[in-house]
């Protein structure tokens, strides 16, 4: 009988502080958190909630003050920085709201680049990339500028990018924020697909009860502390919200 696979993620009791004028600013508070692979789970809660920071710590771009993470079964605290940065590069893939990309680098360049850090020779890169543009819908598009497309197909072309290594988990930090209603609406079906079709773990952080409605499962933080994790209709009913909502207090 095989073991049961470890949880993408796992945090045991995070919290972090910041240094303030008058001692610690508490941000996060005795967080407790496990996502398993294959979840699709939206985390949202007003500004100054710690939402921004619990995505940097799961990204590893920020170290907890307390606690212990395991990122796809590995200890990440106490890492040292290159070790670090490999893991990241395996086992995340990055999704933003300001898109990212190289204004002067062709869309399957954009898409390739991290490859470039994992050492994977140029024929499977551009292979891999241009997949990935096709499932995307940009398979005619290789060779465009991010400039020459529309904010939507810019973020198609960032989903591709995390996708490349074939992370086990995808951060996406308010990736519909820049969009339309209508373009939004394409992406989370986008997000959707890759999660029910693929089996690809996501996590988001929004301020907007319809992109959360998407997700299968709602984390919301208050003042730095965990307030519900569970389903997304009822979390959003709690916090007075419903779909329809167009987003949190920001």
């Amino acid at each position: 009988m095989t073991a049961p696979m470890p949880p993408v993620i796992s945090l045991q009791g995070i919290a972090k502080d910041f240094p303030g004028g008058d001692g610690p600013v508490h941000v996060l508070h005795d967080i407790h958190l496990e996502i398993g692979r294959g979840e699709f789970v939206a985390i949202m809660g007003p500004s100054g909630s710690g939402k921004s920071t619990l995505m940097n710590i799961l990204g590893g771009l920020d170290a907890a003050s307390a606690g212990s993470y395991r990122l796809a079964g590995q200890a990440v605290e106490g890492l040292p920085v290159n070790a670090l940065a490999d893991l990241r590069n395996r086992a995340l893939g990055f999704v933003f709201q300001g898109f990212n990309l190289l204004p002067r680098s062709s869309l399957l360049d954009n898409v390739a680049l991290p490859l470039i850090y994992a050492g994977v020779p140029l024929h499977e890169r551009r292979q891999r990339a241009t997949e990935l543009l096709q499932r995307v819908g940009l398979g005619n598009r290789l060779q465009a500028l991010p400039g020459q497309i529309s904010g939507g197909q810019q973020q198609r072309v960032a989903i591709a990018r995390a996708l490349i290594n074939r992370p086990a988990l995808i951060l996406a930090d308010e990736p519909t924020g820049n969009l339309d209603t209508r373009t939004s609406l394409d992406i989370m079906s986008l997000f959707e697909e890759l999660n029910r079709e693929q089996g690809i773990t996501l996590v988001l952080v929004t301020h907007e009860a319809d992109i959360a409605s998407h997700a299968s499962r709602l984390v919301r933080l208050v003042d730095g502390r965990k307030v519900w994790d569970g389903p997304v209709a009822e979390g959003l009913a709690q916090a007075g919200l419903a779909f329809g909502t167009a987003r949190m207090p920001t």
